[in-house]
């Protein structure tokens, strides 16, 4: 077999660059050791994050830091074990986070998420599955005045430097949005220019399903196989024998360095692993919109399943064994926030989120072999970004002018 492309990875952003460079007149070959959507992409709080122009960073107030060290949160957990072994890259992320470089990265990260909504709308509509992203937003809902305050003066900031709008809500109004929820409130901040996404495995699909319209192929193969063939071409193994290709790009989020590593390159990629579990609603109770309970940390978000309580980050080894502990301390806090009844799944599920220290995800041609390119390292904001990433990885490769400057993304700043 011969292809003008393998994209290898097929989550959002590798679903998504397949579909651009397919739309482009080329020939691509989608492989990945799975069938498509089943990692990462799967589990989210199926947010498209307009408002998300400052990417999570390290917390730098000493109480913040003082209560995660004691490992006893939902929002954070981290295996001892892992600490040796994650610590420089965990202390990059920190130096980071210092407000002036977090706001200079704000900077830098905010044309791609400008795109988020625009793109995905435009290659939903294409693949038929419009309906699966709705013009709800999102909500954070405060338990303190305390709270709301610091996070309605931060709003105020972003839509004031990036245009994105939000309602700031007293108690009264966060219930007439969501009449169901049970907690006592002081308000909330409604981002309203988000998009939730009912089904994100199934909108993956769709755009799994317009590649192949458009005449893209998909294979099961090992990433690892991957060499470099005559005339800077590239062969890989798959299901449906050897495949030569003139490029291939890597887009295999948290499992990058499989490839990457094999051919020199040492990214400072770490992994934020995170758990979900749906649950049937009691009675009629109905919840309209994604919700955070900010105070406690965890996200509640209506899906096709049921309602989909997801957890904060923990850092472990990317291959450790599940320790969904964040997830059993959220649940009855959550039901007391929220009607919950049993639970849908026979066990929780867990993803992992493929990290920069810089918090911005690595995008371009790698520095020292032609023809291969990355697109991975999207941390929080992976079914955020796969469309634009998409579509800017697209454009470099074919030669065309890029929607946006590429630069502040490029492989080689690290």
């Amino acid at each position: 077999m011969r292809k003008d492309v393998v994209v290898l990875g097929a989550g959002i952003v590798g679903v998504s660059i397949a579909v651009h460079l397919q739309k482009r007149g080329r020939s691509v070959l989608l492989v990945d050791r799975r069938q498509p959507g089943l990692e990462t992409s799967f589990g989210n709080a199926g947010l498209i994050q307009r408002e998300g122009v400052y990417p999570y960073g390290f917390p730098h107030d000493f109480g913040a830091l003082l209560r995660y060290a004691l490992n006893n949160t939902i929002d954070a957990h981290y295996h001892l074990a892992a600490l040796p072994k994650i610590a420089p890259f965990l202390f990059q992320y920190w130096m980071h986070s210092r407000p002036a470089q977090h706001k200079a990265i704000a900077r830098l990260y905010a044309p791609l998420i400008e795109h988020s909504v625009t793109e995905h709308m435009a290659l939903a509509e294409e693949a038929g599955s419009a309906q699966l992203i709705r013009p709800t937003g999102w909500m954070k809902v405060f338990r303190t005045d305390r709270a709301m305050e610091e996070q309605v003066r931060d709003a105020e900031q972003v839509k004031r430097d990036f245009g994105v709008n939000f309602v700031a809500l007293d108690g009264r109004a966060v219930a007439e949005r969501e009449p169901h929820l049970t907690a006592d409130l002081k308000g909330g901040i409604h981002w309203t220019d988000p998009a939730a996404i009912y089904d994100p495995h199934a909108l993956v699909m769709s755009y799994v399903e317009l590649f192949e319209r458009l005449g893209g192929e998909a294979a099961v193969g090992d990433a690892r196989t991957l060499e470099q063939a005559a005339a800077g071409g590239w062969r890989l193994q798959t299901e449906k024998g050897p495949v030569d290709a003139g490029a291939v790009v890597v887009a295999l989020g948290p499992w990058a360095d499989a490839v990457t590593r094999r051919f020199g390159y040492r990214f400072p990629l770490a992994v934020k692993r995170g758990y979900h579990m749906h649950y049937k609603p009691k009675g009629n109770a109905v919840l309209n919109r994604p919700t955070l309970d900010f105070e406690r940390g965890y996200f509640l978000a209506p899906m096709a399943r049921g309602i989909r309580l997801t957890t904060g980050a923990e850092f472990a080894d990317r291959d450790a064994p599940k320790t969904p502990v964040q997830l059993a301390r959220a649940e009855p806090i959550a039901k007391a926030f929220f009607p919950l009844g049993e639970r849908v799944d026979p066990e929780p599920w867990m993803g992992m989120r493929p990290c920069t220290p810089d918090m911005m995800p690595i995008i371009g041609p790698a520095p020292r072999h032609r023809n291969l390119w990355f697109g991975f390292g999207h941390a929080h904001h992976g079914m955020t970004l796969g469309p634009i990433t998409g579509r800017l990885m697209a454009e470099m490769i074919v030669g065309e002018t890029p929607v946006i400057d590429p630069k502040p993304y490029r492989p080689e700043r690290f």
